[in-house]
């Protein structure tokens, strides 16, 4: 089973970035679960999903203590968050950052979702969209396909410039 933390701040899309992995993963014949982790928060405050996939049912839906990937999408979380705590040795860590953190340990990649976000202009209450440019991104570290990513993209959003968005990460991500 492979399984991925996400943190993001609410309105940045990482709910929803989760819900559209778990779908590309269903699109690529896995089976994924989808499980967000936040309370009476406001937009702006940090929030947690999860995601697990695997070739078999999944029959846990919990919290993700030993990820075997982290997902920041916004950096300044980690002041406040050990987003790092628990990885798996020889963990990932894909951060939307135009540069690699310091603080990265493990396999770290990073790729501007925010930039490319605000060039296709997916803003949402002055805030860029991150969840379907991270799709992009997971296609190139093979997590899912990019045509899964592409399809769970359309399914959910009839805007083409979310699959530019993910296309863009796709591009941009250096592996």
């Amino acid at each position: 089973m492979y399984e991925i933390r996400i943190h993001s701040r609410g309105g940045q899309g990482g709910v929803t970035a989760a819900k559209l992995l778990a779908l590309a993963a269903f699109r690529d014949g896995k089976h994924a679960t989808a499980c967000p982790f936040y309370g009476a928060e406001r937009r702006g405050a940090a929030v947690v999903s999860y995601v697990r996939i695997d070739d078999q049912p999944i029959r846990i839906y919990s919290q993700i203590r030993r990820p075997d990937l982290v997902i920041v999408l916004d950096t300044s979380v980690m002041d406040v968050v050990d987003v790092l705590q628990g990885l798996k040795e020889n963990g990932t860590v894909l951060l939307n950052s135009a540069h690699t953190l310091e603080e990265c340990n493990g396999t770290c990649r990073h790729v501007d979702l925010t930039g490319i976000a605000l060039a296709e202009n997916l803003i949402v209450a002055g805030s860029p969209i991150l969840n379907t440019p991270v799709l992009g991104a997971l296609a190139k570290m093979g997590v899912i396909t990019l045509s899964s990513a592409r399809s769970a993209i359309q399914e959910m959003f009839a805007d083409e410039r979310n699959v530019k968005a993910a296309e863009a990460a796709y591009e941009e991500l250096k592996v």
